[in-house]
């Protein structure tokens, strides 16, 4: 295995983990903005208010997104388990 195809494999790794977290991610951002907004207009300054919408969304997307995240992982798994005869030998 020669250094370019570890790094094509660490690019593909690296690509593959952003691909699967932006999701949630994206979610929880989006939604601490909201609520950020939400707190500076009402002078709410409360811990928990903040944090427990973005869990709520994050448990939401992972629900909805998570079978296409874990197929994604298995076969990049798959993929890269498979390649390592051609790669060593």
């Amino acid at each position: 295995m020669d250094s370019q195809q570890v790094f094509t494999l660490g690019q593909q790794g690296l690509y593959l983990l952003l691909l699967v977290s932006a999701p949630v991610l994206l979610t929880v951002l989006v939604v601490g903005l909201l609520v950020s907004i939400f707190q500076a207009a009402t002078q709410i300054h409360e811990a928990t208010l903040s944090f427990v919408p973005k869990v709520l969304a994050a448990v939401a997307v992972l629900a909805v997104a998570g079978p296409w995240m874990l197929t994604t992982l298995v076969e990049y798994l798959q993929r890269t388990l498979q390649a390592i005869p051609t790669a060593v030998g």
